[in-house]
């Protein structure tokens, strides 16, 4: 009997930053899916990792991926990817979230950067808005940079777990990339890899029994 949904936020509440990522490649005269392959190198020590838990600051960032990618064959600043991290919004999937919200308890955990003057430039009003709205409709927000330990470590899913008050095989989760999901359904939950909205949106209801808009 499901208790609980827990929820990605950057490529399932919203839209997926790999976008950005294509289209930044493509105007710089990358390879396709470059930067990607940087966050995946050494994905627990990588300048990424240590950014996402907060063990390093923006400047030592910058610096630090702009030698990974580097050393792997173009150079990008760190900054330039920060810039790319704001997806839109998906109206859809906050109308699911707040539908899913009347029936069982909500949470998200999301693997984030602490704020920055220099990112948080680079992002309009609204868009600012909308997010801060969809944040609030959880009854509680776990964060990478917060919480000093970010997905797929194991331990990020058991505080959640913990914090929510329900057993992991009580909980679905979904997130958009499969290596965060790997660790969440060893611990008993069922998950759903968010590729295509209105596919786990199906999957959703399938598990909830609930009728989405």
């Amino acid at each position: 009997m499901i208790e609980a949904i827990l929820w990605d936020f950057g490529g399932v509440i919203t839209t997926s930053p790999f976008e950005a990522f294509n289209i930044y490649e493509e105007k710089h005269g990358l390879p396709r899916n470059f930067i990607r392959s940087i966050n995946a190198t050494n994905p627990d020590n990588n300048a990424w990792a240590q950014f996402e838990s907060n063990s390093i600051g923006l400047e030592e960032f910058d610096a630090l991926f702009a030698s990974e990618s580097e050393s792997a064959g173009y150079s990008v600043p760190g900054r330039d990817v920060i810039g790319l991290l704001y997806g839109k919004i998906r109206p859809r999937m906050v109308e699911v979230l707040k539908l899913c919200k009347q029936h069982y308890k909500v949470a998200c955990i999301t693997n984030n950067v602490a704020p920055n003057d220099s990112a948080d430039a680079k992002v309009d009003g609204a868009h600012t808005s909308q997010v801060r709205y969809a944040l609030s409709l959880f009854d509680m927000v776990i964060e990478s940079s917060v919480e000093g330990i970010r997905k797929p470590d194991p331990r990020i899913y058991t505080l959640t777990c913990e914090r929510m008050g329900v057993s992991p095989d009580k909980l679905v989760f979904l997130d958009d990339l499969g290596i965060n999901l790997k660790p969440a359904r060893a611990l008993g939950m069922q998950t759903i890899k968010v590729v295509s909205e209105a596919e786990a949106i199906d999957e959703l209801s399938a598990i909830t029994g609930l009728s989405f808009p």
